[in-house]
């Protein structure tokens, strides 16, 4: 009951309120530059506390999955986020995935009407975690207008630390095994690809809404790693998978791989 209660009151209070409560994180919006086609490089730049860490998209059966609400912004199209790679952590026996000191999320926006002014109103839910873990809400109210072709650093290095594509890996296949089971669909993912370092992990998105995903067991051999997870539907539902949705993400200690879509395995 009482760790309810705190989480509620974390939860309850925007960034600007961050210093009456002592979190131990602070955010601010990067404004970026004006890329070739009309469009926006910008970058949301969080900034944690010594020991504390915060979550990527796929947080692990520990973690809190961020979520953003764009609605309120005024001439934005579109938003297209892209993330550095993570690390993985051990949180009390169980695999969380994420970000420590510093994390920077580039994010590109596409204008409604291109030269115009670009009004930005997000609400970001994170998770944030040291010895205990709470959800907080970021709250993001701001104009970006003019603006060079000139890169930012911060957002040039972020870029520079996404995961590999596909091609760039190396992959030669990737497919998915599908079973049902009874309570949901066993996925067995296999990749083909050089290591991408000691101590690989698999972490497999499904692409769907609502569906929880078991933390990946994951093994390779030669040039082959294999994941094997298990998919159920939060609400009890049934499945229905779309294999050029699913999403398989190989996080090992010298670099990622970003592979999008399977084949039936």
């Amino acid at each position: 009951m009482f760790a309810t209660a705190v989480l509620a009151c974390f939860a309850a209070f925007p960034i600007a309120a961050q210093d009456r409560f002592n979190m131990p994180v602070s955010a601010e919006i990067l404004p970026g530059w004006i890329r070739d086609d009309g469009s926006r490089m910008t970058g949301i730049r969080l900034s944690l506390e010594p020991g504390w860490k915060t979550y990527w998209r796929a947080p692990g059966d520990a973690g809190i999955p961020p979520s953003f609400n764009w609605s309120g912004s005024r001439n934005l199209h579109s938003v297209a986020l892209t993330w550095p790679t993570p690390k993985v952590f051990d949180q009390n026996g169980m695999r969380s995935i994420g970000y420590e000191n510093e994390l920077v999320i580039p994010v590109v926006l596409a204008p409604s009407e291109a030269g115009k002014p670009i009004s930005i109103k997000l609400d970001m839910g994170i998770g944030i975690c040291s010895d205990i873990c709470v959800p907080h809400t970021l709250n993001f109210d701001t104009t970006l207008e003019g603006g060079g072709s000139k890169p930012t650093p911060a957002i040039a290095a972020a870029l520079a630390q996404r995961p590999y594509t596909a091609k760039e890996a190396g992959v030669t296949a990737a497919s998915c095994l599908i079973e049902p089971t009874r309570d949901g669909l066993r996925i067995e993912a296999r990749v083909s690809a050089p290591s991408a370092g000691q101590d690989e992990v698999m972490v497999i998105e499904p692409g769907i809404a609502d569906v929880w995903v078991s933390e990946a067991v994951t093994q390779r051999s030669g040039n082959r790693i294999t994941a094997v997870s298990e998919m159920i539907h939060v609400e009890g539902g049934t499945i229905g998978v779309d294999r050029s949705a699913i999403r398989l993400t190989v996080l090992g200690k010298d670099h990622a791989i970003d592979i999008r879509g399977c084949d039936a395995g």
